[in-house]
């Protein structure tokens, strides 16, 4: 059976984002490699990850290695720091999918980089990533960066049991 896992903002080869973020690492090769072996350990290759931006800093070659080294069916919704390259880009090294725009995923979750307006009478969670280890209040908002996650992507089950109401009693 196929899972579908979430993950964003992991900002491969990006010096400058350890220290912005606080990350637990010593230099760049560290941090890139950890987060493969956390993306590999529960990912495997048929399931399917949807990325919601914000990948990779690195030129062409340099992200195509690392995505061909990550499990799975690999969806990206584009970030604002990966717009500067275009699909083809993305698509050249190695996404399956490659999204423009926000998608909705199983008629309730509104997978975009940036949080989304969300109001408690709009039937939608955003699962949104950006705004790394900042956290927005409520249900309606899951954040799917790196930093929430120990680098590892979350499944949608984790992302389901913490917005949906358990149906079982006490």
């Amino acid at each position: 059976m196929q899972n579908v896992f979430f993950i964003s903002d992991h900002h491969f080869g990006h010096k400058q984002i350890i220290d912005f973020e606080s990350r637990p690492f010593e230099n760049v090769d560290e941090m890139n490699e950890r987060m493969i072996e956390c993306w590999n350990a529960v990912v495997g290759k048929q399931d399917k990850v949807f990325h919601l931006g914000d990948f990779s800093f690195l030129n062409q070659e340099k992200t195509k290695e690392i995505v061909s080294r990550l499990n799975g069916y690999k969806v990206l919704i584009l970030g604002n720091h990966d717009r500067g390259r275009s699909r083809k880009w993305w698509l050249d090294v190695g996404f399956d999918e490659v999204s423009e725009h926000p998608i909705i995923y199983k008629d309730f979750f509104f997978l975009s980089h940036e949080p989304m307006y969300m109001n408690k009478h709009m039937p939608y969670v955003n699962v949104h990533g950006h705004i790394h280890s900042q956290k927005y209040a409520g249900i309606n908002y899951i954040n799917v960066s790196v930093e929430h996650w120990d680098y590892t992507p979350i499944t949608f089950e984790q992302i389901r049991d913490a917005v949906v109401p358990s149906e079982e009693g006490d």
